[in-house]
């Protein structure tokens, strides 16, 4: 289990920032109404995926940190852009 924050959000095993609870698409094959991800964009696991996506699939990509909150077992979410998937963060509190 990910370290939690106070207020039960979890924590990203790989930099520490608080994880931002995402809607998952309607087209998507996942069973939950949301996932928690990283969307800190100086995570090391997001800031190595491209260089790791290129050398290995040639591939302008990364991933994110993604929980299902039925495991939370740490699982990649594929990105091509920074932008991409911000237009499913259900609530961002932290920008409030």
């Amino acid at each position: 289990m990910p370290d939690i924050n106070d207020d039960d959000r979890p924590c990203c095993p790989y930099c520490g920032a608080v994880m931002k609870k995402w809607s998952v698409p309607g087209d998507s094959t996942w069973e939950e109404e949301f996932h928690w991800v990283c969307f800190n964009d100086e995570c090391e696991y997001y800031v190595n995926g491209w260089e790791w996506m290129m050398n290995k699939y040639q591939q302008e990509a990364s991933y994110r940190c993604r929980m299902s909150p039925r495991d939370f077992h740490p699982k990649p979410l594929p990105v091509w852009s920074p932008s991409a998937h911000r237009n499913h963060i259900i609530d961002d509190e932290e920008d409030e």
